[in-house]
């Protein structure tokens, strides 16, 4: 599988990662250091969802999100000890790496949707089901902001009416903003 993101932004993304949140086990900070250290390895690493299905991966998760701390997955093989996998990837650096990271307000980061691939190992119901689950996300986002716009709109129409100009032009901002 040919990566369409470059060695230095998943190095970069990683540096970024490593320097703004803090993993749950700290031996998480060696292993990705390490893959940062090895151009060959950081050309084998692939940021995904849905990491368990595929053949090799790290799932890392942060103090601020609730899901488990660390899993790796080799074929039919899980385990939570972040040094097994350690050796099992210094010893196999030519096989590709799944990484699916678990922080607050990932789908949100720049950073990270800059470095994420889609996973090529997901079940197709899955794949369809994540499609329309975006679908309906970007819907919520669309009422959200138009529910945000009209309440915005009628706060200035109040502001006008009171002649308030301080908070009409404080809304008014908001409204560009937005």
């Amino acid at each position: 599988m040919s990566s369409s993101v470059s060695v230095v932004e998943k190095k970069d993304f990683l540096k970024w990662f490593l320097k703004n949140y803090q993993v749950k086990k700290r031996e998480c900070v060696w292993l990705l250091n390490y893959l940062i250290s090895d151009e060959v390895l950081m050309g084998n690493v692939h940021f995904v969802e849905n990491a368990e299905f595929c053949p090799k991966a790290l799932v890392i998760s942060t103090h601020c999100v609730e899901n488990a701390p660390f899993r790796f997955y080799k074929h039919n093989i899980i385990t939570t000890d972040p040094e097994k996998s350690f050796h099992d990837i210094r010893l196999n650096q030519d096989e590709p790496i799944y990484i699916q990271l678990n922080f607050k307000s990932k789908n949100v980061s720049p950073q990270f949707v800059a470095v994420l691939e889609e996973n090529p190992f997901l079940p197709e119901n899955m794949a369809a089901d994540k499609k329309y689950s975006f679908l309906a996300e970007m819907v919520l986002d669309e009422s959200f902001t138009r529910f945000k716009r009209d309440s915005i709109l009628k706060q200035i129409d109040e502001a006008l009416d009171q002649n308030d100009e301080a908070t009409f032009q404080n809304l008014s901002k908001q409204l560009n903003n937005l």
